[in-house]
């Protein structure tokens, strides 16, 4: 055998090398770490690894008090975040604000009496929990809960807070936090204060949380033996600048919501942490009216492994607009600033940064925090300490303080934080606030659910939306108030259609996405089921009540029942009522309704209601009395009953319609009426899909 020469050592050595480097891909060195990266490495934010028994993490934590919540849209775990910010600045308290679908609970009862649980919980829907509370309220309330330490009292040592947010217009009005109270008083249970109830259809939930609150502070502080102090602000994040990125840095986000999506490699699940971005198939105009809008759009979701079903939810993700981005930059002095990036740090371990760093102050401004929603008395407190004078500084005191000077200065505006710290100011910059605060103070920006308008049996991988623009005019104001979402889909049906006269206000959106990556018309989103259902027995008579866009997923019910008759199928009476203003304005899919006709026969029929045609308004609500026997009729024979649209008056009024025609049509009292309408409700026989 021939001897190796150097030579022959130093290839052998170099393919060697090349062997390890290849199969390890830079494991061992090529990586650099970076300081400052955060969860959202991974699509959905949360760490692999992560503890989910509660008390290990508050023990390793030196905590004393979690607030966990239950959110769908991103308030209750704002009102977290904000009683864990005020608890530790006013009380001393070690806090920590817990995701409920991240912990398990049946070692609630190894908590000692020393520490407090506070419950912030939203109620979606029908009664029903938020998708990330559904395992915990499917545990806490159930016949035989199965806990660690054989108590008894099973949860005795457990010192509790509870607040719900709720809407009035909704049968089960707050029934989440009132069913997890009951189920941990039965189990033992001390809570602390009253429980809580905001109430979003009065329009005074943010009231509702500051009112209860104090007095609750004061309950916690008896019982646990705390001491209040001067509150004061302290960061719970910290902003470090990233001098040696631009960015164009490959890994600064620019908007992209996890590193996925940074690295053009997304792929599914897709869900509320990961967005699909999806290809807009068509879109256009539904509306004959000048004043008014309201957009059709075609989603396609074939690149994907998105499903839906008939009465399902669509989100989208939309972006704030420029204009209020700029708006919010400038006020704060950071517009020159906008594209500088930084990281941002959690300066203690169970706080999460809400979005991927690094980044820039644009894009955490556009794509991560709700700069457009009306401004928190709470947040103008917290902000007061850091105006630029004296004299501001007081008036944003008393703002803070005094609720009917709150309301009479800001609510006939609806201030968003840019134009009421502008207003307020009078054009004075507000530098001297931590950005920070912002990210603390602000909600996150959250995607918004439409209720699909098509079917899924009759265009499976094809979601249709039907959109109402929210823009209108506020006295004190001189521009309109617009919706985030709304407008964002009409820039994009204006962009799509090369519309001759785009708005202005919807030419500030950034369109194509961070890096381009929604260029070609295309609109991030995910999807929700949903248990607004047809019967799965197509022969079930069903009757539906849709004024305006509440007629979204009808459209998606009639589509399918139509192609089930041209299927051969047997379909049973279905009976669509609609309401608008004029049919020459603002009738909806007309042409369409007639094709569905033709498929289903005398199956189908239509019941219009226009309310501004005539010499007197006619809704929905009239012409429901006025098919009154029918209606009664089909309800005997188990029609299914759905109901679409405005909760606060429409969808209530039409519960009142309904139960007197069950009374009159049966021979039965006003009362009994009721209860026929409540047990069809709790049945699914009733069925809603309402918005406030």
């Amino acid at each position: 055998m021939a001897e190796l020469d150097t030579l022959d050592f130093v290839v052998l050595a170099a393919i060697l090398l090349g062997t390890v480097a290849y199969f390890t891909k830079g494991t061992y060195w090529g990586v650099v770490k970076d300081p400052y990266a955060n969860a959202f490495a991974n699509a959905d934010g949360v760490k692999a690894g992560r503890t989910r028994n509660i008390v290990e993490k508050m023990d390793e934590s030196g905590k004393n008090c979690v607030i966990f919540y239950g959110s769908q849209t991103g308030t209750a775990e704002d009102y977290a975040s904000r009683l864990a910010k005020e608890g530790k600045s006013r009380f001393g308290l070690e806090t920590m604000v817990a995701d409920l679908e991240e912990y398990d609970f049946d070692n609630l009862d190894a908590l000692p009496s020393d520490k407090v649980v506070m419950f912030v919980l939203a109620t979606y829907g029908e009664g029903e929990p938020t998708d990330n509370a559904v395992e915990f309220y499917e545990f806490i309330t159930a016949d035989d809960v199965a806990l660690s330490e054989g108590n008894d009292p099973a949860l005795g040592c457990l010192n509790y807070v509870a607040f719900g947010l709720g809407n009035n217009t909704y049968e089960h009005y707050n029934s989440m936090v009132r069913n997890v109270d009951k189920a941990l008083q039965k189990l033992g249970a001390h809570r602390v204060g009253d429980a809580g109830e905001g109430d979003d259809g009065a329009g005074t939930m943010e009231e509702d949380f500051l009112a209860w609150k104090d007095p609750m502070w004061a309950a916690l502080v008896t019982k646990m033996g705390l001491e209040e102090r001067e509150a004061f602000y302290e960061p719970t994040f910290d902003i470090v600048d990233r001098d040696n990125l631009t960015r164009d840095s490959r890994e600064v986000y620019l908007g992209e919501p996890n590193k996925m999506h940074l690295e053009g490699t997304a792929k599914g699940p897709f869900n509320a942490h990961n967005p699909y971005v999806a290809p807009i198939v068509e879109s256009r105009e539904l509306f004959a009216a000048k004043d008014r809008n309201c957009i059709h759009m075609d989603i396609d979701v074939s690149g994907s492994n998105l499903t839906y079903q008939t009465g399902d939810h669509i989100a989208i993700w939309p972006t704030n607009p420029g204009e209020e981005v700029d708006r919010f930059l400038d006020v704060i002095g950071l517009t020159a600033k906008r594209d500088n990036v930084v990281s941002v740090k959690a300066l203690e371990p169970t706080a999460k940064v809400p979005f991927p760093t690094p980044t820039t102050f644009d894009a955490i401004v556009r794509y991560h925090l709700e700069i457009c929603a009306p401004v928190s008395r709470q947040f103008v407190s917290t902000l007061a300490a850091f105006a630029p004078t004296d004299d501001i500084k007081a008036e944003m005191t008393r703002l803070g303080n005094d609720k009917d000077y709150f309301q009479q200065k800001t609510s006939p505006h609806f201030y968003n934080i840019a134009r009421l710290l502008a207003t307020v100011s009078k054009g004075e910059k507000w530098t001297n606030i931590p950005f920070s605060a912002f990210i603390e103070g602000l909600t996150k920006l959250q995607s918004r659910y439409y209720s699909i308008s098509s079917s899924s049996l009759v265009q499976p991988k094809k979601i249709s939306i039907t959109a109402a623009v929210e823009s209108q005019m506020i006295p004190g104001r001189d521009e309109p108030f617009r919706g985030v979402a709304t407008n964002y889909l009409m820039a994009l049906k204006q962009k799509q259609n090369v519309d001759p006269n785009p708005e202005k206000f919807g030419g500030s959106y950034e369109l194509d996405g961070p890096r381009n990556k929604y260029d070609g018309i295309h609109v991030p989103v995910h999807v929700r089921h949903s248990n607004f259902k047809l019967p799965s027995d197509p022969a079930k008579p069903v009757i539906m009540i849709g004024p305006g866009t509440g007629v979204a997923p009808f459209r998606g019910f009639v589509q399918e029942r139509a192609k089930q008759a041209r299927d051969g199928l047997d379909v049973g009476r279905t009976l669509l009522f609609f309401g608008c203003r004029k049919r020459t304005e603002d009738f909806l899919y007309e042409s369409e309704w007639e094709d569905c006709q033709r498929a289903l026969g005398d199956k189908f029929e239509m019941v219009t209601a226009f309310s501004r045609q005539g010499s007197k308004k006619v809704y929905v609500q009239h012409r429901l009395k006025e098919r009154a026997k029918e209606v009664n009729e089909l309800l005997t024979q188990m029609a299914f009953f759905y109901v679409c649209g405005d909760a606060a008056n429409m969808a209530r009024e039409v519960n009142t319609v309904l139960a007197q025609i069950i009374a009159e049509g049966r021979g039965l009292s006003e009362q009994k009426g009721e209860e026929i309408v409540k047990h069809m409700r709790s049945a699914n026989q009733y069925q809603e899909d309402v918005w406030s």
